[in-house]
């Protein structure tokens, strides 16, 4: 007995998983689904599917400094930025009568008037253009370097800690009756920073050593040398405060890296927090206002 043969029905053709109308016998290699021309994108061998492209590419992590920060993209926006800023608020310091008055370190206003923006926005006032000029091109000339070891977060926390830690000093220990303005404290701190990193990368130091001592003596010598009155309090905190919270950064082990730079930063702003407290609870016993 023969036994007829059955036919067999054609193979279903193929189509592309996202475009079930359109034929195609191209998988992809990752995941072997079917994808036409316009779901293709180009692999190391063959072709991959959007989707598997996409979860590669989360997969890939964005290349970092030496010390844990983004790598950027060879300009320093964040120093530039800080330049403008300063620029532009002496413009506007220039041809407003209030807005020095205003925004200066002054610590009756601080302590009795609860204006505690003081500390930060005193950073950003200058007392002439001489005063303005040399700030800048020192940042101008530190900034891009630490910029580009740190990452722009981390030279932005830096370059904030200094120069809080510079109007904290100012306001524990000036004189009353003193206003105080300028960026000095956060390029100090920068000075201090761009020697502790850079002895950490092993380089040499001598010129960053020589530009701090020659900077120091004229913050003490300046008055004796008729440059005017200087806040060497706001030059030397802010000195300390960037290298310790430089030293935190280039020196901590890899596998804590993150979370002792974030715990040092945070440390910082609850001991300026604790000092500022101290001095304005002094400032208003002093004043009868306790």
């Amino acid at each position: 007995m023969s036994i007829p043969n059955t036919p067999q029905s054609p193979a279903a053709t193929p189509t592309c998983y996202r475009h079930p109308d359109r034929q195609t016998y191209v998988r992809c290699t990752r995941c072997q689904r079917y994808i036409c021309p316009e779901c293709m994108r180009s692999a190391a061998v063959g072709h991959q599917c959007v989707e598997c492209v996409n979860e590669g590419a989360k997969s890939v992590r964005a290349p970092r400094t030496q010390f844990g920060g983004k790598l950027s993209n060879g300009t320093p926006v964040l120093t530039y930025g800080l330049i403008a800023v300063n620029v532009l608020m002496f413009v506007l310091q220039m041809t407003s009568k209030n807005l020095e008055g205003e925004l200066t370190l002054w610590s009756p206003g601080v302590a009795i008037h609860d204006q505690y923006y003081r500390l930060v926005t005193s950073a950003f006032l200058h007392y002439g253009l001489t005063h303005l000029l040399f700030n800048m091109w020192a940042l101008y000339v530190v900034g891009p370097p630490l910029e580009a070891w740190l990452g722009r977060l981390r030279f932005g926390v830096l370059y904030a800690l200094s120069g809080l830690g510079g109007s904290v000093l100012v306001y524990l220990l000036s004189p009353l009756q003193s206003a105080t303005a300028g960026a000095s404290g956060a390029i100090f701190g920068l000075f201090g920073a761009i020697f502790v990193v850079a002895r950490r990368l092993r380089l040499d130091v001598r010129w960053v050593a020589a530009v701090i001592v020659i900077n120091l003596v004229f913050t003490f010598a300046g008055p004796a040398l008729g440059t005017g009155a200087i806040s060497w309090q706001g030059h030397v905190g802010g000195l300390v405060t960037g290298a310790a919270v430089a030293a935190a950064f280039v020196y901590a082990p890899r596998a804590h890296r993150n979370a002792i730079q974030a715990g040092v930063s945070i440390g910082a702003l609850l001991i300026f927090a604790a000092l500022i407290a101290f001095r304005t609870n002094q400032l208003l016993t002093s004043f009868g206002m306790a």
